[in-house]
């Protein structure tokens, strides 16, 4: 995955000039940065949601790639397991999913009936449920809401996918879980030594 002399604006706001960055095809990568340096923007890139404005991007297409945004975005009055099922074949079971981050005993239990944490739990199921065929994981602040016990074990379930994963993050325990991490600045994004 490649990004080469890209360069994206919101109106006015130059979030990246001429931006070049080589990610590798396997293993997980964080972005690490400051709120609003352009972290998100970059996984919008990568994951399709955004086009550059100039320069050359590859990176697998939107339908071979999985994003879990920064807001949980679960779907008002379903279950936590119907929030995992949408993504599901007819017929696959969501329970294995909601287990697997630790919410098995939650699968009748509604958004508003959850906490932050475990609301952010069952995102990030419905994200791996949807990924465990793609060929990209994006993962926008994964672990917010979190314990580190819990994020540690999280991060070993995003591990058995066995697909390229690249997400942000800001805090050091989120950082210190990836292979290798990307140290950013800006706007516009430029890396930190």
């Amino acid at each position: 995955m490649t990004l080469t002399d890209v360069c994206f604006s919101y109106g006015e706001k130059v979030i990246l000039d001429h931006f070049s960055l080589s990610l590798p095809d396997a293993g997980i990568t964080a972005l690490a940065g400051s709120s609003g340096c352009g972290k998100t923007t970059l996984l919008r890139l990568l994951g399709g949601l955004e086009r550059p404005q100039s320069g050359v991007l590859e990176a697998p297409n939107a339908a071979e790639t999985a994003f879990l945004f920064q807001e949980d975005r679960l779907l008002p009055g379903l279950t936590a397991a119907a929030q995992v099922a949408v993504v599901l074949s007819r017929g696959d079971d969501p329970l294995p999913w909601l287990k697997a981050v630790g919410l098995g005993d939650a699968a009748d239990v509604r958004p508003e009936e959850l906490s932050g944490g475990m609301r952010r739990r069952v995102a990030l199921a419905r994200c791996l449920a949807y990924g465990q065929s793609k060929q990209l994981l994006l993962l926008d602040e994964p672990f917010s809401g979190i314990d580190p016990e819990r994020s540690q074990a999280l991060m070993s379930l995003i591990r058995t996918l066995e697909i390229p994963v690249i997400y942000s993050a800001h805090d050091a325990l989120s950082l210190s879980l990836a292979d290798r991490v990307i140290r950013l600045a800006g706007p516009p994004l430029r890396f930190v030594p």
